[in-house]
């Protein structure tokens, strides 16, 4: 136990910590996304009303485009050596960068609490302690797991994806036996709004993870390819998303009444009864104890770098850890508890509506990173708000705003209805104007900008004199102590 348990948290993994290959991103990710939850996401384009041939298309649209922009994140991982939303610092300041990242923890305890109602049925039943029980004990050790952190996580990620696998196609070919596929896909007749709403769940549910992706891909040496970083985790996540997504789908075209509101119980029962029922329990269990663990995780870097923009501290106690896992455990245990009974409905329209505020951001980081700063950021003004990233970018604070405000008009929520919605047939396209908007805007107002970067080498992670690995020896090109010399092989993708 004391060997997996990780030590670091927001500061940076020097050359002598990192460990692995891209391809651990492909097992993480497809474990993480075989799981209950984006089999009912998938099933949602169906229940509002696309039909099964269009809806598998339209999400696995939405999952290519979703995943492409959020293995864009996960290839930065390697390069900086840091937690994601840490790098939001180079582009919103110091602190400015505790704006989104405020919203991306509502995002993490949403989903660990939409997690664990699903999660917690299959725990219940397996312990004949009930539902509420069931989410309690999942929460539980949900934080126990992501308190001992990263290779945890990857090991993990490597059971779930090899076992979730092939539970998955057992399902399948059970779900063939009852369903006959050619009818399910007969219908062809096509409808914009729902078939935008298909594309626009599966997105969502991509582009969520954009704020904590480079949390698991870290670690990875930092030579690694920044193309293979990117492929292995786009293959991993949209692989997984649609095998899952594309089960939801047929299972509810073919048994409506039988699936919507009954997720968990109609899986297990497709599988079986006796022993087989209780594997398939479990297998619920353990896909959404990996997805869960990464929102705890993830939850617990976003607190710590919110806080640390303001108080200036870069490391943490193994009991202050501890404290902010468990405040996350308390609040999306609490949220599930609430909310188990009205699951289905309100869980669409918080996928939808967090469109509304990660992709801006998401925008924003990317044409920084890629664009602006070429893959080269300055890691010891990160945390210094006197520095040359400042402590409120507001420049960049307004182009997220304006980037949020862009997407009123065209976004559809039970709660809000654009006005430019009615005339597009009810398609919500809002996140595509989310991702356009501010990346123009961002790249305009940025663009001749050349303060923020060093002025004669590119910034990264500081090398470490001590690692014998270390191609340098320890030295950096330049003059700047901190910069780490451009390296080819890990380009952009």
């Amino acid at each position: 136990m004391a060997a997996l348990m990780e030590q670091r948290s927001i500061d940076v993994v020097p050359d002598s910590e990192r460990h692995g290959t891209a391809f651990s991103q492909f097992t993480l990710w497809l474990g993480a996304n075989l799981q209950i939850t984006a089999v009912v996401t998938g099933a949602l384009a169906v229940v509002f009303g696309a039909g099964a041939f269009w809806a598998l298309i339209g999400l696995l649209i939405g999952n290519l485009l979703g995943g492409a922009v959020m293995a864009l994140h996960s290839a930065q991982g390697p390069r900086l050596g840091l937690p994601q939303m840490i790098s939001s610092r180079a582009q919103f300041g110091v602190r400015g960068a505790a704006v989104p990242l405020l919203l991306v923890i509502v995002m993490y305890v949403g989903f660990f609490a939409s997690g664990s109602v699903l999660a917690g049925q299959a725990v219940g039943e397996l312990t004949h302690l009930g539902d509420t029980a069931g989410i309690v004990i999942f929460a539980a050790v949900t934080a126990l797991a992501a308190a001992i952190g990263y290779r945890l996580i990857h090991l993990l990620g490597r059971i779930a994806s090899a076992v979730c696998a092939l539970a998955f196609v057992y399902l399948g070919v059970r779900l063939l036996e009852r369903a006959d596929l050619g009818a399910l896909l007969h219908d062809r007749s096509f409808a914009l709004p729902v078939f935008l709403l298909a594309v626009s769940l599966s997105a969502s549910w991509q582009l969520a993870f954009g704020p904590y992706v480079a949390d698991y891909s870290r670690y990875l040496p930092r030579h690694t390819s920044a193309r293979a970083t990117f492929w292995w985790t786009l293959s991993g996540s949209v692989l997984g998303a649609q095998w899952s997504m594309a089960f939801g789908a047929l299972a509810a075209a073919a048994a409506p009444a039988a699936f919507v509101g009954h997720e968990v119980a109609y899986v297990v029962g497709l599988g079986g009864a006796g022993l087989i029922g209780s594997a398939l329990y479990f297998v619920i269990a353990l896909g959404k104890l990996t997805i869960n663990i990464l929102n705890t995780y993830g939850g617990f870097m976003s607190l710590v770098t919110s806080v640390s923009g303001f108080r200036g501290r870069r490391t943490l106690s193994p009991a202050g850890r501890a404290a902010y896992i468990a405040g996350i455990m308390v609040a999306g245990t609490a949220v599930a508890l609430l909310g188990k009974d009205g699951f289905l409905s309100a869980f669409k329209d918080f996928l939808l509506f967090l469109l509304t505020f990660f992709t801006p951001w998401s925008a924003i980081n990317l044409v920084d990173y890629y664009l602006i700063s070429k893959e080269r950021y300055d890691i010891p003004a990160l945390s210094d708000p006197h520095g040359r990233y400042g402590a409120w970018n507001i420049r960049t604070l307004a182009v997220y705003v304006l980037g949020v405000l862009a997407q009123l008009p065209f976004l559809a929520t039970h709660f809000y209805t654009g006005p430019l919605v009615a005339p597009l047939g009810g398609a919500d396209v809002s996140w595509i104007v989310g991702l356009a908007v501010p990346a123009v805007l961002y790249w305009a107002v940025t663009r001749r900008d050349t303060a923020r970067l060093p002025a004669t080498t590119p910034a990264a992670v500081p090398h470490d004199p001590t690692d014998p690995t270390d191609p340098t020896g320890g030295r950096a090109d330049g003059d700047d102590p901190g910069a780490i010399p451009t390296d080819r092989r890990a380009g952009t993708p």
